[in-house]
Formats: structure tokens, C-alpha cells, sequence
């Protein structure tokens, strides 16, 4: 899995930043559509932003963020998108419409 989590890590550090982009996408994109799962175990493995892998601006795909333990809490991947410039709806799911990585 070490090669598939360092060509995630390359595709990841490629959102820019006020976009984000679903777990399913990144493994579209890397031609590995059935794998959005081994996306998510890159993003917890991930090394960060210490290593420039903005691993905040990867969601599920209904905008919805991680919860509990990632980023160091329940609102620290929202506070991470929100000083981004990425909006959210009333509901507290990333506005994919207006967000959404497009390559």
C-alpha cells in the first residue's frame, strides 16, 4: 500500500486550497475507482501539512467531514476549510456545488 498512499499524498497536495474533493474522486483520479476506502486509510496515515498534504480538503461525497479523532476534533477539519474560503450549508455539509475540486 506504501505506493498507493504516496500517489494519494501526490493527487491531495494538488486541491487547491477553497476546494475540496471526495474520497471517491481521488481514487477515480488515480485510476483506482474502487478503492475510495484505502483513500481514507492515506488521508488518517497521512503525514499533513508538515509534509504538505492538505488532507483537510478531502470529504465525503455529500460534503460531510470527518468527525471524532481526525484533525484533532469534530470542528477542526471545518475551522481547517472554512479559513480556506470553503462555505458550508445550513445542514453542515461542505457546499460541494460551490467547492468542489474540478479537474
Amino acid at each position: 500500500m506504501d505506493g498507493f498512499f504516496e500517489r494519494t499524498y501526490d493527487l491531495v497536495r494538488q486541491i487547491p486550497a477553497g476546494r475540496v474533493a471526495s474520497y471517491g474522486q481521488v481514487a477515480r483520479m488515480l485510476g483506482e475507482p474502487r478503492k475510495a476506502r484505502f483513500v481514507g486509510f492515506a488521508m488518517h496515515a497521512s503525514p499533513g501539512m508538515a509534509a504538505g498534504v492538505p488532507c483537510h480538503r478531502v470529504v465525503f461525497k455529500d460534503g460531510s467531514v470527518c468527525s471524532g479523532f481526525a484533525f484533532g476534533g469534530p470542528d477542526a477539519q471545518r475551522g481547517l476549510l472554512e479559513a480556506e474560503g470553503v462555505s458550508f450549508l445550513d445542514d453542515g455539509r461542505v457546499d460541494m456545488g460551490a467547492c468542489a475540486w474540478e479537474t
